[in-house]
């Protein structure tokens, strides 16, 4: 039986996603931008979903626990003209944890431990932030969610955890893929051992 195929759609933006804070387990609502792109990610997914003969209630729908993705999924459904509530919400989408350095910018993280920073720019999928999670273990939690699906899957989550996505499953090494940035008001299609992005 082929692997799932996979519409991954990262949140829409947040205030401090505009202001480079990072998040993590923070819950920062979507901004008027952000809402924007929620509901053009769904148009996108509609006609994606069109040009590969399916229709979108038949896919699986599971967001992320965090309220910026619960959102931008609610909109984007209604751009499908779906009910917006009728999806999944799954523990192991949500974002990598920070810790100590959630609402930080990069600057910021550097003052508050130089020497973690200085590791972590050095191995970013392994060096955790302070009292927060590596990479490499959000990578054995989207291995697991991954393996549950039962078809094909329109998800809502975040960067960090198409990341985690994408080593997983074989399309960039831990070194590419921590450095790759991920769009926002987009849809990655990932499918038959690669990832396409489409605007």
């Amino acid at each position: 039986m082929p692997a799932p195929t996979v519409y991954y759609i990262r949140h829409g933006e947040t205030a401090w996603n505009a202001a480079g804070r990072f998040q993590g387990s923070k819950d920062i609502p979507l901004n008027e931008l952000g809402r924007k792109q929620a509901y053009a990610a769904g148009e996108i997914l509609a006609r994606l979903l069109a040009q590969d003969g399916l229709e979108a209630a038949s896919l699986a729908y599971v967001a992320s626990p965090l309220g910026r993705a619960r959102l931008t999924m609610e909109l984007m459904r209604g751009a499908l003209l779906l009910p917006p509530a009728c999806y999944g919400v799954d523990d192991r989408l949500r974002e990598i944890g920070y810790g100590h350095w959630e609402g930080l910018t990069l600057p910021e993280m550097a003052q508050h431990d130089a020497a973690t920073f200085a590791l972590r720019n050095l191995d970013k999928w392994g060096v955790a932030p302070p009292s927060g999670e590596s990479y490499a273990s959000v990578t054995l939690r989207m291995r697991e969610w991954f393996d549950s699906l039962l078809g094909d899957t329109v998800v809502v989550a975040h960067g960090g955890t198409m990341r985690a996505l994408m080593v997983t499953l074989g399309v960039a090494t831990p070194h590419e893929a921590a450095d790759t940035p991920i769009g926002q008001g987009v849809v990655y299609v990932f499918r038959d051992g690669g990832v396409t992005k489409y605007s």
